[in-house]
């Protein structure tokens, strides 16, 4: 069970790297900006010191579930490293589930965004929880 989560917290922080190159270096490039939901390339121009900001948040996630697995996966079961690499995995996975809920909130047409930031570090999460 502990590869399949490894797997899936791993395909989760790749998936928030992504994020991060798109909002804070992509983001002006039209086919970018358009993928969310931005009208026009003046727009764009003004939300991007918003977006770079966003994007090193999904950054941060990622390169806490990735230390979190290299610490989970250094440490004997129940040594210092493997709780620790538990905690910072589940918090980070949790974060990532959490955000991608509060998306669902910013209306309707966000829902499946939200399922595609979401999927993945919830299947990682229930189970790193039971690895």
């Amino acid at each position: 069970m502990a590869i399949v989560a490894t797997v899936f917290g791993s395909l989760a922080a790749l998936l928030h790297v992504y994020i991060f190159i798109m909002e804070s270096v992509q983001w002006t490039q039209p086919r970018v900006w358009r993928r969310f939901g931005v009208t026009d390339q003046a727009a764009a121009d003004t939300t991007k010191p918003m977006a770079y900001n966003q994007g090193f948040y999904n950054l941060f996630l990622a390169v806490g579930a990735v230390l979190g697995m290299v610490l989970f996966w250094a440490g004997d079961n129940g040594a210092a490293a493997d709780i620790a690499g538990r905690a910072l995995v589940l918090f980070s996975l949790g974060s990532m589930l959490a955000a991608s809920l509060v998306l669902v909130t910013s209306g309707r047409r966000y829902l499946r965004p939200a399922l595609v930031q979401g999927t993945l570090p919830l299947i990682g999460f229930v189970m790193f929880f039971f690895a």
